[in-house]
């Protein structure tokens, strides 16, 4: 069992996407590729996620990264605040929010020990945290307690019976952050037990094949113009509970 030590330092280390941009680090072409890539690749999340739907209300994501998703619910109104276990992260928040003028809140934090009271907010997000933790259950608790009653939270984790989880090993094509301390993948039973918790729960299964920038090459090229093309033919009623990412929509 990694440690959160190890945790916070590989994360301290790495950027999601970072290989998408050639502008440096921290400057506003920087931010602007992270938001095009994070949405084309992850678009379902603007159908789904009501990132303007929470105008006065006050959101916290958890794992924020370089406040990316956050920054679309300031857009929308809410008050928010993103805490991470990385510095580097919450760092590139920071900037990111003050080159766009938004205001926000930003701490370094555990997500298994949030820094706030109990039911101190309306919305809960947590996408791309909880499979990367290195414990899962007390990060979903957590976000639990500090959700006030009759709020929303949503979580996403990695789908173990996914599209991606099979052709990764059949192409022998790494996934993203697979040296992490942690990455753990979840069946459909195995998330719904994390979140048991909530009174109400949906689980979606989403993030289906689009091109990739990441690879090149002779496997690239299959995948973006083979592998693609055919899977996004195929009903969505046959391929629907393979997409690899389980988002749970909770109610407290």
């Amino acid at each position: 069992m990694a440690t959160t030590n190890e945790v916070r330092e590989y994360w301290n280390r790495h950027i999601h996407d970072l290989e998408i941009t050639r502008h440096p680090v921290g400057s506003r072409g920087f931010f602007d590729d992270l938001d095009q890539y994070h949405f084309e690749k992850l678009h379902h999340l603007l159908r789904l996620v009501p990132f303007d739907g929470c105008r006065g209300q006050s959101v916290l994501e958890v794992g924020c990264g370089a406040g990316v998703d956050l920054a679309r619910f300031a857009k929308g109104g809410a008050e928010v605040t993103g805490v991470d276990l990385a510095a580097s992260a919450i760092a590139l928040a920071h900037a990111n929010f003050a080159q766009q003028g938004l205001q926000g809140r930003f701490e370094v934090a555990d997500g298994e020990r949030l820094p706030f009271p109990d039911n101190s907010f309306d919305f809960v997000f947590a996408h791309g945290v909880v499979q990367y933790t290195a414990n899962p259950r007390q990060l979903v608790e957590e976000c639990r307690r500090v959700l006030k009653p009759g709020g929303d939270a949503v979580f996403q984790v990695y789908n173990r019976m996914s599209w991606l989880n099979a052709l990764s090993q059949l192409m022998k094509v790494g996934l993203e952050h697979d040296d992490a301390p942690v990455i753990l993948k979840f069946s459909r039973g195995e998330f719904r037990r994390l979140v048991a918790g909530f009174r109400h729960v949906k689980i979606v299964a989403e993030r289906f094949p689009v091109k990739s920038r990441l690879h090149g090459g002779w496997k690239g090229a299959v995948y973006n113009g083979l592998f693609v093309g055919t899977f996004s033919l195929l009903p969505r009623a046959l391929v629907g509970r393979f997409g690899w990412h389980l988002l749970a929509f909770c109610k407290k």
